[in-house]
């Protein structure tokens, strides 16, 4: 364990030439305290803050030297005022005397509290204890309360303070880095945590349609982005889908998108549909967007019990996919394709009766899935290339989430990499 030094007379940094003399009349003006951190490179010179009231005069060390034998600037402090000055941002280390009375404090029983005081004064800086010879109980009582180290008043020595100072500061850089790292992951989590639960769970009992889904947020290390969709089944037995897009990828677009979705699961268990549901959406939307010009875009359908025909609902989205056997997969009509939501105040969206047979795949997605790029002239997927794709995949005996993983894989492979967008994904299937 290092041990400390000699006691002689502190040289303040103004007398010993490190800083320079203020002229008498000059305000005051002490630097703005920041997070104290050390360069690895020797180009960095440390700096030690000493802290100790001494009867005969504050204590000056002997020369202290860094790794790369460059000394290391001493400054003194005779108590905590005066140290709170003394403490701006190129000071690294403190050697503070455990005998030091702290400010403010009567508690006599707390051996401690200006060691707390410092701490919670400068928490960022690393702290070393100064305390007298074999009181070792007290100097691992001050470590366990956050110094980095301890030392014997009594048996201090250049080289072995030296030593002490370059080992707290480069513990206290490695608890920083380690603590800022922890908490990165708990933030990390708790986001992840978050929008898992903001993700939505198919409301499908009772229904023989089988159900899939694939989300990938144009976000970089985001589970959710502007897009969003869902899936119920009200007691008369009508299955009911929806899948949006909000316009940007954003965090707020995301906060946006699960509002919407919130409020359609809301509104469709209580009855509403098509028409009546999205002008109540897009009162919804234009309640809570940030500003005018943000819009979303929207699918909804309706499938009947029998699950032979549906209603469909397009605001300003792409129609959906259908697949029956023995015929190519197609697109549902979108001739009467209304406006996205927050376009046009008192807007109409036409419900359009479509037939969809005893048997039949139904594929609802974002534009994501098909603005990706393709190949190297920056040409767009677009609808005709990802109805081709998904008939090819779908006469190679690929359905459900199989489905739904190879088109989205087959479109960012096509885009070259990571799509810029979001990308949403649902798939209903019903066996005839």
């Amino acid at each position: 364990m290092p041990v400390p030094i000699p006691r002689q007379r502190a040289i303040p940094a103004v007398e010993s030439g490190q800083a320079p003399a203020a002229p008498k009349d000059a305000p005051s003006t002490a630097a703005p305290r920041k997070e104290a951190t050390v360069d690895n490179n020797a180009t960095t010179q440390l700096s030690l803050l000493v802290i100790e009231d001494d009867p005969r005069g504050s204590t000056v060390l002997p020369e202290l030297l860094d790794s790369s034998g460059k000394p290391i600037r001493v400054r003194t402090a005779r108590n905590l005022t005066e140290a709170e000055r003394l403490l701006t941002d190129d000071v690294h280390c403190i050697l503070l005397d455990l005998a030091l009375p702290a400010p403010g404090r009567s508690d006599d029983d707390d051996e401690l509290a200006v060691l707390r005081h410092v701490l919670e004064l400068a928490p960022r800086h690393a702290v070393l204890a100064l305390t007298a010879s074999g009181d070792a109980e007290r100097g691992a009582e001050a470590v366990r309360v956050g110094a980095q180290d301890y030392l014997f008043r009594d048996e201090l020595d250049g080289r072995l303070l030296s030593r002490a100072i370059r080992y707290a500061v480069e513990r206290k850089r490695s608890d920083t880095a380690e603590r800022r790292l922890a908490e990165g992951r708990v933030r990390a989590q708790e986001n992840r945590r978050l929008e898992r639960g903001l993700l939505p769970t198919p409301l499908l009992e009772g229904s023989s349609l089988r159900f899939a889904a694939r989300y990938r947020p144009g976000r970089s290390r985001a589970l959710l982005g502007g897009d969003f969709y869902d899936v119920v089944r009200t007691p008369d037995g009508t299955v009911h889908a929806m899948i949006g897009d909000v316009c940007g990828h954003g965090p707020d677009e995301a906060a946006l998108g699960v509002e919407l979705r919130i409020a359609w699961r809301a509104l469709t268990l209580a009855g509403l549909c098509g028409d009546e549901l999205l002008g109540t959406l897009q009162e919804v939307l234009e309640h809570e967007r940030s500003d005018d010009e943000i819009f979303a875009t929207l699918c909804t359908v309706d499938i009947a019990p029998d699950g032979r025909r549906a209603g469909l609902c397009l605001a300003g989205h792409p129609s959906p996919l259908v697949a029956r056997p023995g015929r190519p997969a197609r697109l549902l009509p979108y001739d009467n394709n209304g406006p996205a939501l927050g376009l046009l105040p008192g807007a109409r969206w036409p419900r359009m009766q479509v037939e969809l047979g005893a048997e039949w795949s139904l594929m609802l997605y974002t534009d994501g899935l098909i603005e990706g790029r393709v190949g190297e002239g920056g040409e767009r997927l677009g609808q005709d290339g990802m109805v081709a794709m998904i008939r090819r995949q779908l006469s190679e005996g690929l359905r459900g989430e199989a489905l739904l993983r190879a088109a989205v894989n087959e479109v960012r492979s096509l885009n070259g990499g990571e799509l810029a967008d979001d990308v949403a994904v649902l798939l209903l299937d019903r066996e005839g």
